[in-house]
């Protein structure tokens, strides 16, 4: 089964890319799970499920763009009856610390009767360089609700290797790996790293959750603004204010800090301004 690629669903996506570049790094066969891909996948289009499935060794599953989003869990169990009826070995499901629906999904998987691999992780430091604050961090400001919540924020380079080696180690099957960065970090905190890595000032601004709702409503839309702002309620209460293990069980190593990243990612002009 070496020949047969690796699905990777959401591959143009902050984890999918980086975990379909190290599977083709290792000269392994990677088939592109998207929405403008040569065989589309589309997650509203269960039409398209089987045809990118077909042939498949293994996949690795992240939902866009949430589990928390209506229909997510189900349209889930319909992919994994669609990779069992596919003969797939092995699928990996990027999960979300801390959030309901997320855990849900993971019964879901849990149950399909498909070997499988639960990578929950705690929240993306990419963030801050790929994401929805990358404009705000440009501007100086670090706008978050949750007010002094830490969250042991976690490096997406660290979950896309451990999503490797589940994909292509043995001794990772039925493994859950809740991922996280090395240390607790408030949003200060974390502004504080970006204003040493950048050398500009970047201030954490305390904001509501109707503020942030607000935010998110005017560039996404209200459901957008629910969903999310429902996410940041329940994940920002403290309950993911501690450390897991999973990067040290599956990779033998520590996780990368936030100041590694911060550095990495200005050397790498993440936060240049545009021309």
């Amino acid at each position: 089964m070496r020949d047969a690629p690796t699905l990777v669903i959401g591959a143009t996506g902050k984890t999918g890319r980086r975990v379909a570049a190290r599977l083709e790094a290792r000269g392994l066969p990677v088939r592109r799970g998207s929405r403008g891909a040569a065989i589309p996948f589309d997650w509203n289009d269960p039409q398209t499920w089987a045809p990118a499935l077909s042939g498949a060794r293994a996949a690795y599953v992240t939902y866009f763009p949430d589990m928390a989003f209506p229909g997510a869990v189900d349209r889930l169990g319909g992919l994994c009856e669609a990779a069992r009826r596919a003969g797939l070995d092995h699928l990996v499901l990027l999960s979300g610390r801390g959030e309901h629906h997320a855990q849900q999904g993971e019964d879901v998987v849990r149950r399909s009767g498909l070997d499988v691999t639960i990578v929950r992780a705690a929240w993306f430091a990419q963030n801050f360089s790929e994401g929805y604050l990358r404009d705000p961090v440009l501007a100086g400001l670090l706008p978050m609700p949750g007010g002094d919540t830490p969250e042991p924020i976690v490096d997406v380079d660290d979950i896309a290797d451990v999503a490797v080696a589940a994909l292509t180690e043995e001794g990772h099957s039925g493994a859950l790996y809740e991922v996280t960065g090395p240390r607790l970090m408030t949003f200060a905190d974390m502004a504080a790293a970006l204003s040493e890595a950048t050398g500009r000032s970047i201030r954490h601004v305390p904001i509501t959750f109707d503020d942030f709702h607000a935010t998110i409503a005017r560039s996404g839309g209200a459901l957008v603004a629910d969903v999310f702002t429902a996410i940041a309620r329940e994940t920002l209460d403290g309950r993911n204010a501690h450390l897991s293990d999973g990067v040290q069980r599956a990779l033998g190593r520590a996780p990368r800090d936030f100041a590694t990243f911060a550095h990495a990612a200005a050397r790498a002009g993440a936060w240049t301004p545009a021309a």
